[in-house]
């Protein structure tokens, strides 16, 4: 049974942080900003909404693109590190709400890897047909735990949701290989007490070697070349460390989803809201060859090659 993606959605906070906004409240510039990270701007969600509400929204989004009927829905996965609050989980908090009385729920903890995790995990669910239609959610509002007079932070994080189902798909397509990794020796290089607190030396030099050879080795896996990656789609964490995978798999530039200029470092949610935007704008087509890489807190990564389409 191959398991691929059946529609998508997404969700991004109305408040929009620029670096000039930035310039008023901390000691950069707009210059230094966009040279080392790629960023222009980022969004909040309002003080009132929270992580479920996001999370809520781009999960309705990902059920009408699919299809399938929120009863349908055998299992939510919601990957995120800022639930609204310990438990319950976020996943349980929608389930309600999305009319998915059928589905069991539980929420993953793998940051900026996070969307990843869930997607492979909902991959063997379906394989083994244990459930046939699964919601996967990325979504963290950062917001509220980035410390504002932080410069080596506050330049970097945003708030959003983006929404996956998964299901059976034709022969050929769907998620064709992966890989997930962790690297605990790194754990203390970001974490979060009341605050999020970043090496930010240390986890550039893990995520460009990391993000570069994740990417080839689901390719060798899956028994395919560089040559044959028609877009690559890797967490928007800074542009220097996206470029660096994108050079490790000689793809043109036009070949490499780029909206961390927009939003900034959403964490689990960048991936699917950057497959969102190029769906939109017609860059990934059926049967295209499609690779999905990041990296986050733990150390964590994860890679999976897909050939888009039902």
């Amino acid at each position: 049974m191959n398991a691929g993606i059946l529609g998508m959605g997404s969700f991004v906070g109305d408040r929009v942080m620029t670096n000039a906004d930035l310039e008023k409240i901390l000691d950069t510039t707009d210059e230094w900003i966009k040279t080392r990270t790629g960023i222009e701007e980022r969004r909040f969600a309002s003080e009132e909404m929270n992580t479920s509400h996001m999370a809520l929204e781009a999960a309705k989004e990902a059920i009408e693109d699919s299809g399938v009927t929120p009863e349908e829905i055998d299992l939510i996965l919601v990957a995120t590190v800022t639930p609204d609050m310990p438990f319950p989980s976020v996943s349980a908090m929608i389930q309600e709400q999305l009319g998915a009385k059928n589905a069991a729920a539980m929420d993953i903890s793998a940051a900026c890897a996070g969307f990843i995790y869930g997607i492979v995990t909902a991959q063997q669910f379906i394989q083994t047909e244990a459930y046939k239609h699964i919601l996967v959610v990325g979504v963290e509002k950062l917001s509220k735990v980035t410390d504002m007079s932080d410069r080596n932070t506050a330049v970097l994080f945003g708030d959003g949701a983006g929404a996956a189902v998964l299901g059976p798909v034709s022969e050929g397509r769907g998620i064709l290989s992966f890989e997930l990794g962790a690297d605990g020796s790194g754990a203390m290089h970001i974490h979060q007490k009341e605050y999020i607190h970043m090496n930010g030396r240390e986890v550039f030099k893990f995520a460009v070697r990391q993000m570069g050879e994740s990417s080839l080795r689901v390719l060798e896996k899956a028994g395919l070349t560089k040559e044959d990656v028609d877009f690559l789609v890797p967490h928007q964490a800074n542009i220097r460390i996206m470029e660096a995978s994108r050079e490790r798999l000689e793809l043109p530039i036009e070949k490499m989803s780029v909206t961390v200029n927009k939003y900034g470092n959403t964490s689990s949610s960048s991936i699917p809201i950057a497959l969102v935007e190029e769906l939109k704008a017609g860059k990934i087509k059926d049967d295209n060859v499609v690779v999905l890489v990041g990296f986050g807190a733990g150390l964590v990564w994860g890679a999976v090659a897909i050939r888009w389409g039902r």
